[in-house]
């Protein structure tokens, strides 16, 4: 990356700051902060969503700033009503605490070299008395103007679902998760996506009120999946996990190539450290001939590269091509099944989870949708005996559902 650019330009350039309570960003080049995003544990692996937050981060940390990640293990039994129509279900503490090791070691995976603080919000406040916690944080926070914030506002009143006590309070929570940073950490600064303004706030106030001290907020866009209208979120359908037993590595790979021109300029961006050079010399390129998709490419490599190491990064990249390219196949990162015989197709699908249902496996049969080694396949019983495989040496053969869902099916 250029040190050319200042952090705030570096930040605007990659589209990453949409609200701040800085009157000028450029104060973020004149001193150095210690920052912190919180993570939600409501999952037991982190999604594309969360890597956005941790690339501004990233952004901080080549700048010279102190960055702390904060594990929600205390907030996830919460849930935050936030950017929701309705109650999130409570989980059990023993899955947030899975949930928040899960993500340890991911998150410790995507920094990498750099230092930074892993910390979770149970430690301080599990052990909190009801009555010192009402007396000392409560007190800074009116109803009245909780009420109107969007995230409230939003859930009350005729034909809305209401808000629990519960997730009434989680403003309250996170702003005595940065109460407490500031004071241990000299944390000035949190950083979130543009859905968590209100709860981000919560937290200014309090320690502008309780310690007559200066804090503040910058939020990113929301990183929408253009193709879906939704948020890159856990909840979401269609999540893209950083986790490879839920999104295979070619799955995740997939997912990058597949991402139109538009949405994929801003995504380069976004979750890659490429500067403004490599950028342009990129996007020239890619204008030549569209055909290349040539920023796919980048994107899709260097983000593999990013969660899943170099290695799964140059097998994805291979198979793609050779599934794509013309060129010799290997199937070594696509998700594998085994057969052992003929078989009913249909129920091999299904039972396997390549497809949701019965009739969803067999209108795809009938419609031509069901692929071997790249030739369409419209027979129920799967023929192992007919079916040319794609490596003499190797027992094995390539199935496609779809235009996008490769599988591996090994021979036993």
């Amino acid at each position: 990356m250029t040190n050319e650019m200042t952090l705030s330009e570096e930040l605007k350039w990659r589209g990453l700051i949409y609200q701040t309570t800085f009157k000028d960003i450029g104060e973020i080049d004149k001193n150095k902060f210690t920052v912190y995003h919180g993570f939600d544990a409501s999952a037991d692996s982190q999604t594309i969503g969360n890597l956005a937050s941790m690339m501004i981060d990233l952004c901080f940390l080549r700048h010279g700033h102190r960055a702390i990640v904060l594990a929600g293990g205390a907030t996830s039994l919460i849930g935050d009503a936030g950017g929701k129509d309705s109650e999130r279900p409570l989980q059990q503490e023993e899955i947030i605490r899975h949930n928040v090791e899960c993500a340890k070691k991911q998150i410790q995976k995507i920094y990498g070299n750099f230092d930074f603080t892993l910390v979770n919000n149970i430690d301080w406040t599990k052990g909190v008395d009801v009555l010192d916690f009402l007396r000392d944080i409560g007190k800074y926070f009116n109803v009245g103007d909780m009420i109107k914030k969007d995230i409230v506002a939003n859930r009350i009143g005729e034909g809305k679902a209401g808000i629990s006590y519960t997730e009434f309070s989680y403003s309250l929570l996170q702003g005595y998760d940065f109460l407490h940073l500031f004071d241990t950490y000299n944390c000035t600064v949190q950083l979130c996506g543009a859905d968590q303004w209100t709860n981000c706030i919560a937290g200014v106030e309090l320690i502008r009120r309780k310690r007559d001290k200066e804090a503040h907020v910058i939020t990113s866009p929301l990183i929408i999946n253009k193709a879906t209208g939704k948020k890159f979120g856990k909840s979401e359908a269609g999540a893209v996990w950083l986790d490879p037993n839920k999104t295979p590595v070619f799955d995740f790979y997939n997912f990058w190539i597949n991402t139109d021109d538009e949405s994929c300029k801003d995504y380069v961006k976004i979750y890659t450290d490429i500067s403004p050079e490599v950028y342009e010399e990129l996007e020239a390129e890619a204008k030549k001939d569209g055909s290349k998709r040539l920023v796919q490419k980048y994107l899709a490599y260097h983000v593999t590269k990013l969660v899943h190491g170099e290695d799964e990064a140059n097998k994805a990249r291979e198979t793609a091509e050779s599934l794509f390219g013309g060129e010799k196949m290997n199937l070594e990162s696509l998700e594998s099944f085994n057969i052992s015989e003929s078989a009913n197709l249909i129920e091999f699908l299904v039972e396997n989870k390549i497809l949701s249902s019965k009739r969803e496996a067999r209108e795809m049969l009938e419609s031509g949708a069901i692929y071997i080694n790249d030739e369409k396949y419209s027979e129920e019983i799967l023929d192992i005996r007919k079916v040319k495989l794609a490596d003499e040496n190797k027992q094995e053969f390539l199935l496609r559902a779809g235009k996008k869902k490769y599988y591996r099916i090994l021979l036993n």
